[in-house]
């Protein structure tokens, strides 16, 4: 046992918070259980300050945050509680869970920068969850690209030749944002569909970003599974099955979540990424397979925690904690 730990959420404002649905509101409630006290924070309320230590003449790297002590209850309306602000020096955390939704921008990655100042990986310092440098590396629809045996095909390019020559073949596609999230921008583009071009003369002209392609699997009707690994471990998923004439499957935009267990094929899956993601300190991870394809590794705010506890009875926000828990060295 740890003891009560200091807690900092870097997540998106409370008020926006689905009590019933939200991973980080289940995390801060089972910490809170524990006796840990909690701070929250957005991103736009850090300030790293760098420069020497008159006194000592050492250079003097601080990382703050302007947050608010924060208690949580499983109330509508009334989820949580404010103290007053404080200047929050974050290497004074135990844990701090970087919690803010994508997309992953270059706001995203500036804080992956910060907070590695205050990120002690071997648990006898700050421990930030995940860890920040394999957050930055690992985005989640890029990390799957070194896993292509267990992938559908797939194309990441800023090329249209490329993307009309991948429709050519495979007749049926996905279109995707490369660092979106929820199904925002997602798109299915069958061979006669004549909105291909202007759909990526669109995202062009205002994005400097490559597109995701990938062969659409018509097993995504039958749902497209999320699967939540804790230290590279699996241990539990939901399966999310699209609306009628949908094509995706996120929750955010109706999605029917359902119970289910996890397959050989799934196992198997798990069992070639997870030593990856445990070594690179990605805790809490949360992928999707849609029949016996991989599709996405999600590692910055992964969903699902309390869709599966009402499914399957199990309590994964304690076992994350418990995963955390045994990381630090007190």
């Amino acid at each position: 046992m740890t003891g009560p730990l200091k807690v900092a959420v870097q997540m998106d404002p409370m008020d926006t918070v689905n009590i019933d649905g939200d991973s980080s509101f289940a995390l801060m409630l089972a910490a809170q259980a524990r006796g840990h006290s909690l701070w929250h924070y957005e991103v736009r309320h850090m300030s790293l300050r760098e420069g020497m230590n008159g006194l000592a003449a050492e250079r003097e790297d601080r990382l703050f945050a302007r947050a608010r002590p924060v208690t949580v209850q499983r109330v509508r309306g009334n989820h949580y509680t404010f103290g007053d602000p404080v200047l929050l020096d974050l290497s004074t955390m135990d844990v701090i869970l970087m919690r803010q939704d994508p997309p992953f921008d270059m706001a995203y990655i500036t804080a992956t920068h910060m907070l590695e100042h205050v990120h002690r990986a071997d648990g006898t310092g700050t421990l930030v969850v995940n860890d920040p440098a394999s957050v930055r590396n690992a985005p989640e629809k890029l990390l799957v690209t070194h896993f292509p045996e267990l992938m559908p095909p797939t194309l990441v390019t800023w090329d249209v030749d490329a993307i009309r020559g991948f429709r050519a073949t495979h007749k049926d596609i996905i279109v995707k944002p490369l660092f979106g999230n929820g199904g925002a921008g997602v798109f299915r583009i069958k061979h006669d569909d004549e909105n291909l071009a202007s759909l990526l003369e669109m995202h062009f002209a205002r994005s400097r970003e490559p597109l995701m392609i990938q062969r659409y699997e018509p097993a995504v009707r039958q749902g497209d599974k999320r699967i939540i690994l804790i230290d590279g471990e699996p241990v539990g998923g939901v399966n999310r099955v699209p609306a009628a004439g949908e094509a995706r499957s996120n929750m955010h935009v109706g999605g029917r979540p359902e119970k289910t267990g996890l397959t050989n094929r799934e196992r198997e899956i798990c069992a070639r990424i997870g030593p990856t993601l445990k070594a690179q300190g990605l805790l809490f991870t949360g992928i999707d397979v849609i029949g016996d394809y991989l599709t996405e590794i999600n590692v910055t705010s992964p969903t699902g925690l309390q869709e599966i506890g009402r499914f399957d009875g199990v309590d994964l926000p304690s076992q994350i904690w418990d995963a955390i828990e045994g990381k630090l060295v007190r």
